[in-house]
């Protein structure tokens, strides 16, 4: 009797622990999070919204399965969606008014929600394309993210093979940008399958420049285009081709993230969302909405918003409430029970009660996009900017202005935007100080796209494309006119200098030199070094990129820096073969 009682006590538990080996010990308390961000990509570049030019059945599929809201808001410009969904707070609070310029700079002082997730015991991935901010405590390793696989700036000059950012240092990519950027978030699923994760994927397409594997040009090519922007003459049929094969190969990649989750039998407690951070890069169909990328009427930024947690929110589940990317932090938190002690007075709210089935709307709110004199402010029914209301409800596409009809509507609409604006605003720091001398990044490097560009009457010092992000300094002529970069010293000790140019051989023997308060230090173009630009497969002209080319870097020699803040000068002393060097960047490296 005792015998067998031990042998059915000695069952028991063997199956009590398979059981539990099979089971993930954090499955019940913290769900993973997918955030899939894209680019440029319009509410209309989805075939779920009624775009028979494009293919898009994994995304589709996605949107079905769980919910979609039917009025999700942005900002219309990329780096300010992406500090107000990380933040949980109006770009502008979060110090982000622009996208180039250290304009895009997330204040260090703002909690991000991978800060808290992270926090919470969460590991953290960032794989795309970052945009606010590069240098630490601004680079996404400082941001509450463990591994970073991506670019940090805007404009990106090549999708092909292309110099990324992997936790800090140089690395070069392989094939094209949107399946390199997936392969290593799979990695990062893969690797922590184990644990709770976040893995935010903000893809750059379809960002110009408009590059894509042939495949998905081609079959975007044979269909043909045969729904058109409202307004055909400003359409171009090629940059509508391209910006859809790439949404196409996006759609592709979606997938692969989704079988991976089901490989991995992670579906059932993953949190994905997926969508896109302004209205389209070219006029293309949309609906028929006003607008596009940059201004702040229904085209350009009202986006796609879909989001699925099997067994939690219900298939098919179609939302009409206004909602807006201010929601994220606070969605997520609330959805995977984190903490959000710590964060500044958030804007947005949770729709997690709306996602669940434990409410049935929202609190109609003013939300409200803008960028800079761009702005709007809605409230359902009605959207008003400056000389302007219409009522959605019954006019989607912003063709009958009530402003005169409904003057009362449109003063308080207008009323609240004006104290928005000016409440958000009020403690904007304009200027801003790279970062230089953190311990956890030694290297601090200083970009042409964050100089300052002093070019003088005669001179024709320039970036090397009307876009800075991913530019270089050229084009420098004469020696009264330099660069300059704000800087603030966090370490005060020893640091090596160096230039990354360009330079073909007449130009060898030019001088220069860097200075920041009273310290100079002095260095001469030594060696030649003047490659071609990469190959670039644009299917279009691009019209504000730079194209890549690669950089030598020779160090300038060593100096002692006092921790403080002021501007870095890049002079020329001594110009040989009538142009200065190129120069793409200034870095700064605290040695130990």
């Amino acid at each position: 009797m005792v015998v067998l009682k031990w042998k059915y006590d000695s069952l028991l538990v063997n199956l009590i622990f398979i059981f539990l080996l099979s089971v993930p010990a954090y499955s019940q308390t913290k769900p993973n999070i997918v955030f899939i961000l894209t680019d440029d990509q319009g509410w209309g570049d989805l075939s779920i919204n009624g775009n028979t030019n494009i293919q898009t059945p994994r995304i589709d599929k996605l949107a079905r399965e769980g919910a979609r809201f039917s009025r999700f808001y942005v900002a219309p410009l990329c780096a300010p969606t992406r500090a107000g969904l990380l933040t949980g707070r109006y770009h502008y609070r979060a110090g982000v008014y622009g996208v180039s310029n250290s304009k895009e700079f997330l204040n260090t002082d703002e909690v991000t929600f991978t800060d808290l997730f992270k926090k919470a015991g969460y590991a953290t991935g960032c794989f795309g394309k970052w945009h606010n901010g590069s240098q630490y405590p601004y680079h996404p390793n400082g941001r509450g993210f463990d591994e970073f696989y991506g670019f940090t700036s805007g404009h990106y000059a090549n999708y092909f093979n292309t110099m990324l950012d992997h936790n800090g240092e140089a690395v070069r990519s392989k094939g094209f940008i949107t399946d390199d950027l997936t392969d290593k978030a799979i990695g990062f699923i893969e690797k922590n399958k184990e644990k709770p994760f976040v893995c935010y994927i903000p893809y750059n397409a379809p960002h110009s420049p408009f590059q894509v594997p042939d495949k998905y040009y081609d079959r975007v090519n044979v269909r043909g285009i045969k729904l058109h922007n409202q307004n055909p003459e400003l359409e171009n049929d090629e940059a509508t081709i391209s910006a859809l094969a790439m949404c196409e190969n996006i759609d592709f990649n979606v997938g692969r993230i989704l079988d991976k989750l089901d490989e991995l039998k992670l579906s059932e407690n993953t949190i994905v969302i997926y969508m896109t951070d302004n209205g389209p890069n070219t006029w293309r169909w949309n609906g028929g909405m006003k607008g596009r990328k940059a201004m702040a009427d229904e085209g350009g930024v009202r986006v796609p918003f879909f989001i699925k947690w099997p067994g939690h929110i219900n298939a098919n589940k179609v939302i009409s409430d206004n909602a807006a990317y201010i929601d994220l932090l606070p969605t997520l938190t609330d959805l995977a029970g984190v903490s959000r002690k710590g964060t500044k007075p958030l804007d947005g709210l949770s729709l997690g009660p709306l996602l669940t089935g434990k409410a049935d709307n929202i609190q109609e709110r003013f939300l409200f996009s803008s960028i800079n004199k761009n702005n709007s402010v809605r409230k359902w029914p009605y959207v008003a900017s400056s000389g302007f209301l219409f009522d959605l409800s019954k006019d989607s596409i912003q063709s009958v202005n009530l402003a005169d009809q409904l003057p009362e509507v449109y003063t308080a609409y207008i009323c609240e935007l004006g104290k928005w604006y000016k409440d958000v605003r009020k403690d904007l720091d304009t200027v801003r100080a790279l970062p230089v001398g953190y311990t956890q990044f030694p290297r601090a490097l200083l970009p042409a796209q964050d100089a300052h560009l002093h070019r003088s009457k005669e001179g024709k010092l320039s970036y090397s494309a009307s876009a800075p992000n991913s530019s270089w300094i050229t084009n420098w002529n004469d020696k009264d006119s330099y660069a300059t970069w704000d800087i603030n010293v966090h370490t005060s000790g020893k640091y090596k200098v160096s230039i990354l140019y360009t330079s073909p051989a007449e130009t060898v023997g030019s001088e220069f030199s860097i200075g920041f308060h009273i310290k100079t230090i002095f260095g001469s173009i030594k060696e030649a070094y003047d490659p071609p630009l990469i190959p670039s497969p644009d299917r279009v002209k691009r019209e504000g990129e730079s194209y890549e080319k690669e950089f030598r870097k020779e160090v300038v020699g060593t100096w002692d820096l006092t921790k403080g803040i002021g501007p870095i000068r890049l002079s020329v002393n001594k110009i040989n073969g009538g142009k200065f060097a190129d120069i793409k960047a200034i870095e700064l490296e605290l040695l130990k």
